[in-house]
């Protein structure tokens, strides 16, 4: 069973139901899953065309240890092209799984207005929305409707300020871009974002100052490391971790 284990600093692992995706604004110009499916190109057949992995439906079933998974980070679950009934399944396994957390993370806000009625909002779900610059802070909008347990937002890349309505929004994540063709991120902008969570007691992670590599800038922003989860994380493994090894713990795994 794959473990799907990850680099990326605010999740334990990925999870990709669907692979593939297609570009809607300047936050994708230069995807990095993209770039993985032309540098594996030999795990990734279709290439970076849509596909859906229904034999993967149920990994998660069998990860035991309580983690915070990354949902489709080589692909977008609300794409157009998605079915609602493969959604829905997916949103199913994540039900049948409350030692773990999911995050979900979309560019397409349209959609997600959409179908959000037809899904189930379980607990452990995590709902988030890109947002780059401030031509696209119409997806907090549309997030802030969503009924799942935390919302957040990832402006990564940051390609330019923000400012923000962070209203009912619990945790937001900064970064820069990274690649031989990065768009270099003002430290100014990173900081008013982290100013106005602290203004409104909302979680704040900064991932990185951006480069050619992902550590080329380091991740200090005025000399510290922010790294905040909401609160519901530490709620959440401290009861999972107490749970495990009790009668039926993580009976639907394998």
């Amino acid at each position: 069973m794959a473990s799907n284990h990850t680099g990326i600093e605010w999740t334990d692992r990925t999870w990709n139901p669907t692979t593939g995706c297609t570009k809607i604004s300047p936050g994708c110009t230069h995807c990095y899953a993209e770039a993985l499916t032309k540098r594996f190109h030999t795990n990734f057949p279709n290439g970076f065309n849509l596909t859906l992995h229904q034999e993967r439906l149920e990994y998660p079933l069998h990860w035991r240890q309580p983690s915070r998974i990354f949902v489709n980070s080589m692909s977008d679950l609300l794409h157009q092209d998605v079915p609602l009934e493969f959604i829905q399944q997916v949103f199913d396994v994540m039900g049948k799984t409350p030692w773990h957390i999911y995050q979900i993370l979309t560019k397409r806000h349209q959609r997600l207005a959409e179908i959000a009625s037809e899904l189930q909002w379980h607990q452990n779900i995590w709902m988030g929305v890109s947002v780059e610059n401030q031509n696209y802070v119409e997806r907090v909008d549309a997030l802030r409707k969503v009924p799942a347990h935390v919302r957040f937002l990832s402006c990564e890349p940051l390609l330019g300020p923000l400012e923000l309505n962070l209203t009912d929004i619990h945790w937001v994540i900064v970064g820069g871009e990274s690649g031989p063709k990065h768009r270099p991120m003002q430290i100014e902008w990173a900081s008013s974002i982290r100013n106005q969570c602290q203004a409104e007691n909302v979680a704040f992670f900064f991932k990185q100052v951006g480069g050619v590599t992902p550590k080329a800038g380091g991740k200090l922003l005025e000399g510290k490391i922010w790294d905040e989860m909401p609160s519901a994380w530490q709620k959440h493994i401290s009861k999972w971790r107490n749970l495990q090894g009790k009668p039926n713990y993580a009976k639907n795994t394998a």
